[in-house]
């Protein structure tokens, strides 16, 4: 888990300035809300429903003992999701081999207009450089995006991530996405 007094510094990027901060799901929980149920989101994240779901849902990570729930900020404006946790305490661990404190990423860019844009690749590099810093034990970042989510494949590969194989989770047949440590 990552503590959620831990939120990064903000990090510049080519695209502006960029900020992580912990969720307060009486605040968020109607932008997430509202991206989730974006048709171009809900076709991956599968999270289309109503706002005291999502609301129960986000409770539900910050209460998790492996997973905190992010929100990211470019120049000010919220523009993404995060899902940042202990690849090896979560199930995902049944469905690969699974190190002592790897990490793991998931990224949902909200507004349409953030999408498309290489974006992606920007900010998963500079959370998974921080998700590597904080924790000088964990090997590697980890990522399950849906294979069908071509856009999401690439956004990683061009983050430094590699595709080691596919996985048939109970849920969607995956692209797994490594990010090693280096140096």
């Amino acid at each position: 888990m990552i503590r959620q007094d831990l939120a990064p510094a903000e990090t510049r990027l080519p695209a502006g300035t960029f900020t992580l901060r912990p969720v307060k799901p009486s605040a968020d929980t109607p932008l997430v809300h509202a991206w989730m149920n974006d048709p171009e989101v809900a076709r991956f994240w599968k999270m289309a429903q109503p706002i005291e779901r999502i609301d129960a849902y986000l409770r539900e990570q910050i209460a998790s003992n492996h997973s905190t729930p992010y929100l990211g900020a470019l120049d000010g404006t919220p523009m993404s999701y995060w899902e940042l946790y202990r690849a090896d305490l979560d199930p995902l661990a049944n469905h690969y081999a699974a190190r002592p404190r790897d990490a793991g990423v998931h990224l949902l860019l909200g507004p349409s207009g953030y999408r498309g844009r290489g974006l992606g690749a920007q900010l998963l590099r500079a959370v998974s450089d921080w998700q590597l810093r904080i924790d000088p034990y964990a090997g590697q970042v980890v990522a399950e995006p849906d294979i069908r989510n071509t856009r999401s494949v690439r956004a990683f590969e061009r983050a430094g991530f590699r595709m080691t194989r596919h996985l048939d989770l109970p849920e969607k047949r995956a692209a797994f996405m490594v990010r090693k440590r280096t140096g």
